[in-house]
């Protein structure tokens, strides 16, 4: 079944690249528990796996090699930092995809322990274990409001993409991860972040329902259930003042025949606790910032960054105005020498 193809086994996440896990975790960003949506990482990477990732990554390069002012050699490739990755796919594809001397290396940070294990196993199972571009990979748990925790190494750029930067709830939080970012991308590096679009902001007065279903196949491609996604809710709270949305996140999971429900080790724990007739869910409210494009733009001259540019997608053909294709706003900021 989809869920359960065997991943390779896992290495030690805490390689030496500049990178160390020995510190005291600060003060993290929120404490949730071990049974949250980001504690499922099989069912978060499925709800997401309709996103085109080796795509989404050729824009990221693209955009970096257009406005970016560092210097490599032709041989040197980049090195990447990507916060909040969960199952790290545009890390992994921009590895798997490119060559070293596009893509030196990526370091993927997340909070989350469950999404740092499934990750690394990604990696393993992606690039294989030991040798060649799995030794390019490193994945770290961390708070990404303190990236200067985490490394000692010099980056080209750095990705905050599916709307992570959400869940920095105040100024404060944003202005930490962008100053810590910025002691540690090169002069004229570039900061990607992608967010719902600003006209979603103005739209709080009615909140909507959104969602979308992704069907569940076996090994040879046999439907035998469904995972239905929820992100945000009609009875969503706004927060006017913050502008803070309480969004409703639920997922559920569908068998069409109880007999089909895996129970092997991989087996997720939303598989476990269903119940007779095949069905499980879990629903939690997630506070998350919605931001406009002045806040981006002020935000980041305040930690030393200029906007540089901005799309309705990640994609070049997307302009943020677009009201039929631009639902996302992608801001590309760069590093001044100082702040």
């Amino acid at each position: 079944m989809a869920n359960r193809k065997k991943k390779k086994q896992s290495s030690d996440t805490s390689n030496s690249k500049g990178f160390s896990q020995t510190i005291e975790e600060k003060q993290q960003v929120s404490t949730t528990p071990a049974d949250n949506i980001y504690s499922l990482p099989p069912l978060y990477d499925l709800a997401f796996g309709y996103r085109n990732y080796d795509e989404e990554v050729d824009f990221l390069l693209d955009v970096h090699e257009k406005y970016s002012k560092t210097m490599n050699t032709e041989s040197e490739g980049m090195n990447i930092l990507e916060l909040a990755a969960g199952p790290a796919r545009h890390s992994l594809s921009a590895l798997s995809q490119h060559s070293p001397s596009e893509v030196s290396s990526m370091i993927a940070l997340d909070l989350n322990k469950d999404m740092v294990t499934y990750g690394s196993e990604n990696a393993d199972y992606e690039l294989g274990i030991g040798g060649g571009r799995r030794d390019d990979f490193t994945y770290v748990k961390g708070d990404m409001r303190y990236t200067t925790d985490y490394t000692t190494k010099i980056l080209d750029s750095a990705w905050l993409l599916l709307g992570s930067m959400q869940h920095l709830l105040s100024n404060d939080d944003i202005i930490s991860c962008l100053t810590s970012l910025h002691s540690i991308i090169k002069p004229g590096g570039t900061v990607i972040i992608e967010l719902p679009h600003p006209r979603e902001t103005f739209c709080m007065g009615e909140m909507t329902k959104n969602g979308w279903c992704v069907p569940l196949e076996d090994d040879e491609e046999k439907e035998y259930g469904k995972l239905d996604i929820i992100w945000g809710d009609e009875n969503d709270v706004f927060d006017e003042i913050q502008q803070i949305r309480h969004f409703t996140v639920g997922l559920s999971l569908t068998v069409n025949d109880v007999n089909d429900i895996p129970k092997d080790e991989d087996t997720s724990p939303l598989f476990l606790q269903m119940s007779k007739d095949g069905k499980s869910s879990i629903k939690e409210i997630v506070p998350m910032r919605l931001f406009t494009l002045q806040e981006i733009d002020l935000l980041a001259r305040c930690s030393g960054f200029d906007l540089m540019a901005k799309y309705g997608a990640l994609s070049e053909d997307v302009s943020i105005d677009n009201e039929e294709e631009g639902y996302r706003m992608v801001c590309i900021l760069r590093r001044r020498d100082s702040k």
